[in-house]
């Protein structure tokens, strides 16, 4: 009785965890599209300055993992020193600010379909870099993921969903996502190395000193000179109150969507939370479909059902790996 009462109880958090993650994230999804394409005001005025939803990111996400450290960690020292970031921090602003970007000259759905795509980069650099052989199986999941997504670029994007970008470029944003994707796999392999000195360091610790250095990176880059951006974002959101409060929500929706990946990981392992921000991600481009007036047509939709099979098979196999180290860990 007490194990089924576990049992239970292991699953209500599960769901909880995919509540949360899907519900803040797909929420900030919608909240980013809108201020990417929306005109505010009475002047009908575009939000311009998408980078400053980084640094507003970055300075919420960097006061809510300290007070986390302070109310839950119990680490008695021994992380990773905040100054050990620095490296991470600069690929870690610069690429999410590139995938924003994208915003401006490619439609959302094809801003989350390019970032599903991942694995292509880091197969191409274990393959010519490392000299790593992968199955075919993995081959064939990379094969669905870039044909999927190549498909996709190349059909024609409705006239309604180009009227609302502010400058559309199909070329310029999609290489702006895939040089996202580039320096995200720096940003990780970095993440991996500090916390393979400093065994210690806690997910809060790295939230605090990734966030610390982006803070600082953005400030320079956007308040650095007397005519930088940064100014005119905040003029902007003086004159338009609506747009500060969507910043404030989307930044919200982003320390809060965090809290919950850390819990899944914690709790379940990363395949778990693989398999929920994957789905999230296809469930975002339905939502936006929807909801925002991005109209997808049969053609993209069977791109769309193509990278999100190879991604699916993608776990699957990471699944099965996973079922054959516990095996041999029994035996």
């Amino acid at each position: 009785m007490e194990a089924h009462g576990a049992g239970l109880r292991r699953v209500l958090v599960l769901a909880f965890c995919v509540a949360g993650i899907w519900s803040a994230y797909i929420y900030q999804g919608i909240l980013q599209e809108t201020l990417s394409t929306k005109r505010f005001g009475s002047d009908g005025k575009r939000f311009e300055h998408l980078a400053f939803l980084n640094l507003a990111q970055n300075v919420v996400c960097l006061v809510w993992s300290y007070i986390m450290i302070k109310l839950w960690s119990s680490s008695s020292g021994g992380g990773a020193p905040w100054w050990t970031y620095w490296s991470a921090g600069i690929t870690n602003t610069i690429g999410p600010a590139m995938g924003i970007e994208a915003l401006k000259y490619i439609s959302y759905p094809a801003q989350v379909l390019a970032k599903s795509s991942k694995m292509i980069p880091v197969m191409l650099m274990g393959t010519l870099v490392y000299g790593i052989r992968y199955t075919f199986p993995e081959y064939m999941c990379t094969f669905l993921v870039a044909g999927g997504v190549s498909a996709f670029a190349l059909m024609k994007t409705s006239s309604k969903t180009i009227s609302k970008l502010a400058h559309p470029n199909a070329p310029l944003g999609y290489g702006l996502c895939f040089l996202n994707l580039a320096f995200d796999g720096f940003t990780n392999a970095t993440q991996d190395s500090i916390t393979a000195r400093y065994p210690k360091t806690s997910a809060w610790d790295i939230m605090l000193g990734m966030n610390l250095w982006g803070t600082i990176y953005n400030m320079i880059y956007m308040f650095g000179w007397p005519h930088g951006s940064g100014f005119e974002a905040v003029q902007f959101c003086k004159q338009h109150p609506e747009a500060a409060w969507d910043i404030l929500l989307y930044c919200l929706c982003g320390a809060v969507g965090q809290n919950f990946i850390f819990l899944t990981i914690s709790r379940f392992g990363s395949l778990a939370n693989t398999t929920i921000t994957t789905t999230r991600k296809f469930v975002s481009i339905v939502v936006s479909s929807l909801l925002s007036g991005n109209p997808l047509s049969p053609k993209q939709w069977g791109c769309v059902l193509m990278v999100f099979s190879g991604l699916s098979y993608q776990i699957y196999l990471k699944w099965k790996k996973l079922q054959r180290l516990q095996k041999k860990k029994k035996t």
